[in-house]
């Protein structure tokens, strides 16, 4: 069991660490650039290529959606819960305590854990937590609804036709398989090591609030994705998925919105930024957690 955690981790320590050290010395890195390429044209490629290539009963990826919509929406109403009863603001953290990095760590630990079809219901959720990210948390962020940013989400359209395929139990052309294939190939690494770089820049503030929202971050995800886990009847690979995608630290984005709309941007780095390093020291003791839940 050691050996099988160590090749689980020890990527992820590894690359998210050079991109740390990049950063540390000063190398150039455009993080904006590389971050569109991944949202735009990577992760659209890496859902397509993943949902439409990999076989899975269409009734799993079915269940795997119904319960990244229920994780979220217990998540947002026990997170606003905590959020009122410890008088924090709910625009600044709301989103962070939802929306765990179901990117940038829940892939390549689905990946390197449960092999492609975890990946496979990992992209289910991660399209399901990252539309709803982008529209919902961003609205919370941003203080007003902006509905026409469901329309911007590129995954999206990227689930929709590779839902197609799976649902019609036919195969892509090969042209496109192969196209989205090495375009997604790109992405798990880049998000990796761009978490790396943007650990070492972030700037961070309020310390002790964000060591106890990310402690009950962890809490929240880990419990809810263990009840709806059994409320759905999942097992294998399915629950494992689940309950650890529910249970990634503090996605980056929610730092974006934060700072793109002029809300307490630093705090939430912190929280970021503690949620992450919190969710690498637990790392090995969770993977063991996780591959139990699957009966690995």
């Amino acid at each position: 069991m050691l050996a099988e955690l160590l090749s689980i981790v020890t990527p992820i320590f590894i690359a998210a660490g050079i991109g740390f050290a990049w950063a540390r010395l000063g190398r150039p890195y455009d993080a904006e650039l590389v971050t569109s390429l991944a949202y735009w044209i990577g992760t659209p490629c890496l859902v397509f290529s993943i949902l439409s290539g990999v076989r899975i009963e269409p009734e799993a990826v079915a269940s795997m959606a119904g319960g990244a919509l229920l994780v979220l929406a217990c998540s947002a109403v026990l997170a606003l819960a905590t959020l009122t009863l410890f008088r924090q603001s709910v625009r600044a953290f709301l989103p962070s305590m939802v929306f765990g990095n179901s990117g940038n760590m829940g892939l390549p630990l689905s990946l390197l854990a449960f092999g492609e079809t975890g990946l496979a219901f990992a992209i289910t959720y991660f399209a399901i937590a990252s539309v709803l990210n982008h529209t919902v948390g961003a609205a919370v962020a941003a203080g007003a609804v902006r509905l026409r940013h469901v329309l911007q989400v590129p995954m999206l359209y990227a689930a929709a036709l590779a839902l197609i395929f799976v649902f019609t139990g036919t195969r892509p052309p090969e042209w496109l398989a192969n196209t989205t294939r090495m375009l997604g190939g790109m992405v798990i690494p880049l998000l990796l090591i761009t978490l790396g770089i943007s650990l070492a820049r972030l700037r961070v503030a309020g310390l002790k609030r964000s060591l106890l929202l990310s402690l009950l971050r962890f809490a929240i995800g880990i419990g809810i994705g263990l009840g709806v886990a059994e409320l759905l009847g999942m097992s294998g690979i399915a629950r494992g998925v689940i309950i650890l995608q529910s249970s990634m630290p503090v996605a980056v984005f929610n730092f974006l919105f934060a700072k793109r709309f002029g809300n307490a941007a630093e705090n939430v780095a912190g929280l970021v930024v503690i949620s992450t390093l919190l969710g690498f020291a637990l790392l090995p003791a969770l993977m063991w957690f996780f591959l139990r839940q699957a009966g690995l």
